[in-house]
């Protein structure tokens, strides 16, 4: 059986919006201890807690953003909101990879970073469910389940390639620039 005119765009749209936003989102952890040093100087072992429980904010709010951005998708459309889900999410990843440190700004610069990573997990709830509603309204029926497994890839997709850019810039640039 061959996929209905414009099922494969919507399923290619939908699968690089949900590998971006995963790769957004976890490029975080996987700069764990970077981040514990750059927003908690001191002790690195409550540095990197701390960046754990700033990683796990964005992931209790992701069944908030799929409620806000769910509705809003019935609302307005998937398509709109899907690229506010993208824009929220690479703007705060954007931010992040600017927000100068703790020995720059203070206590501001982790209170920015959990409000940045609050953002992040709002955006990726709306987006990760919405684009899986999105192929499923546009999938014929009886094949649903398999047109919307893709979403489900591409997210594991997103991790590992925030995993081979983070391991390349460091084998390129080395570990004391790449920190």
């Amino acid at each position: 059986m061959t996929a209905p005119p414009g099922l494969i765009k919507v399923i290619v749209a939908s699968s690089v919006g949900t590998l971006i936003e995963w790769y957004d989102f976890y490029v975080f952890i996987s700069l764990g201890t970077i981040l514990a040093a750059q927003f908690f100087p001191g002790n690195s072992t409550s540095g990197l807690f701390s960046v754990l429980g700033i990683f796990a904010t964005g992931m209790i709010v992701r069944p908030f953003g799929a409620i806000v951005f769910g509705r809003m998708g019935d609302m307005v459309g998937r398509k709109h909101t899907f690229l506010l889900t993208l824009i929220m999410m690479g703007a705060c990843s954007t931010a992040i990879g600017l927000l100068p440190g703790y020995k720059a700004i203070g206590g501001l610069a982790p209170a920015l970073l959990i409000l940045f990573r609050l953002i992040q997990g709002l955006a990726l709830g709306g987006e990760y469910g919405g684009a899986a509603t999105y192929v499923a309204e546009n999938a014929p029926p009886g094949r649903r389940g398999f047109y919307t497994s893709f979403i489900q890839i591409t997210a594991t997709v997103g991790v590992f390639l925030s995993l081979l850019l983070i391991l390349a810039l460091r084998s390129r640039l080395g570990d004391a620039a790449f920190a």
